[in-house]
């Protein structure tokens, strides 16, 4: 089977080493990849998504798999481009994927269907957005894409009046609203299924740590961190989760006339009254698929090969009991700007974890260099979450770089 995985991250990474763990060897393909990709599977170069289609019909691409977000809803949207091309493709169609990629169409859609989430005002204007901020702390969340940075918790409304200047004033991620929402208290919690239009399936859990310093410090980054693991919510957590969120939401796509392939993420807060949702992504979270994904077995190539035909066959994987913990490098300046250029020591010396490369390149004497904010995700497992923990930072500790940064209490805040 040949596949290809559109993105370059290490969510990418992490799923084409996946694929290449399959039990059948497939032909494995990127668009556009990364240095550290072309290991495992051939770099596509095309300027665009309408030569991408082009490409995987000439070359007879049997399955396209939707990494990161953005093609899903740019031009025409990837899942539609490929379904006109007659390509499977695991990744849901560009009207139903606004799940994500708006925060209003998101937010109408669970108030909709009766889905627990925030109270929220919808701000068209600055003026709006300050009238709005009648409490603190308050969520604040810009209504389009803004790789995983448009969202701020603000303690004060000074913080909340200086964010609405940057997004509604300065424009920083472009024109689109802005949601002022209630703020909800509790652990937060990341469930991802496998929708396939009425049948879905539940995946392992995993818990991510957005804040770029220890102790939920400083600004949101698109994840400094998480952790996976069946043991991260109880049986009866998980059967409410299902009933009261998972259920209704595959059902309020339908009951919309839409339909839905790929992976659904659900961003959750357990409050006192119960679970309730953040956001929705529509794809693999980052950086929890790096602690997903080295957790699955079985045969992941066909059981997304059959689900984007309409085909969904949850006994074609499983999920290893005990914990993974994944742990990012970032940049010097992360996450107001990132740092390229610098290079990377010490990955030849990891033993025994996994390494994905989130923004690397070579150098021309093949020396990997720093080119992004994310740089790398270091990922071990463990019988426990404190024997996956010790390992995964005994691991990252041999990788350096000038500017690297990188939390320490990954896989202990949260849980002492």
């Amino acid at each position: 089977m040949k596949i290809l995985v559109t993105g370059k991250g290490g969510r990418e990474h992490a799923l084409i080493t996946a694929l290449s763990e399959s039990p059948e060897k497939h032909e494995l393909f990127a668009y556009p990849g990364s240095d550290a990709i072309a290991a495992l599977a051939t770099r596509v170069d095309v300027p665009g998504l309408p030569e991408l289609i082009a490409w995987m019909k000439d070359n007879g691409i049997d399955l396209c798999m939707a990494g990161e977000e953005a093609l899903l809803v740019k031009d025409r949207g990837l899942s539609n481009l490929c379904a006109k091309a007659g390509i499977p493709c695991w990744g849901p169609l560009k009207e139903i994927a606004q799940l994500e990629a708006s925060k209003t169409f998101a937010k109408k859609f669970l108030q909709r269907h009766g889905i627990p989430t925030a109270d929220f005002t919808i701000c068209t204007n600055a003026e709006e957005a300050n009238a709005a901020l009648t409490e603190t702390p308050i969520v604040l969340k810009f209504d389009g894409l803004a790789a995983g940075k448009g969202v701020a918790v603000c303690t004060s409304k000074t913080e909340a009046q200086q964010f609405i200047g940057d997004v509604m004033e300065k424009r920083c991620f472009g024109e689109g609203d802005l949601l002022v929402e209630k703020c909800l208290t509790g652990p937060e919690i990341s469930i991802f299924a496998s929708v396939c239009d009425d049948k879905y399936q539940i995946l392992m859990p995993a818990r991510d740590y957005k804040r770029i310093r220890d102790n939920d410090q400083g600004p949101n980054t698109g994840g400094m961190g998480a952790v996976a693991s069946l043991e991260l919510a109880d049986a009866a957590l998980m059967q409410r989760i299902e009933a009261e969120i998972v259920k209704p939401t595959v059902e309020g796509i339908l009951k919309d006339g839409l339909s839905y392939r790929g992976f659904l993420y659900f961003g959750l807060m357990l409050t006192p009254t119960g679970p309730q949702v953040i956001e929705y992504n529509c794809r693999f979270g980052d950086p929890e698929a790096e602690a997903v994904l080295p957790m699955l077995r079985g045969d992941f190539a066909n059981y997304a090969f059959e689900a984007a035909r309409g085909i969904l066959q949850p006994a074609l994987i499983r999920f290893e009991p005990g914990w993974s913990i994944c742990l990012i490098s970032a940049s010097a300046g992360y996450p107001a700007s990132s740092h390229s250029g610098d290079v990377i020591s010490g990955l030849e010396s990891v033993q025994g974890a996994r390494v994905y490369h989130c923004g690397t390149k070579r150098n021309t004497v093949g020396q990997y260099e720093t080119n992004g904010g994310r740089v790398l995700a270091i990922v071990a497992q463990g019988a426990t979450r404190v024997e996956a923990r010790e390992k995964a930072y005994v691991e990252s500790t041999k990788v350096t770089f000038d500017g690297l940064q990188r939390r320490s209490d990954i896989g202990r805040m949260h849980f002492e």
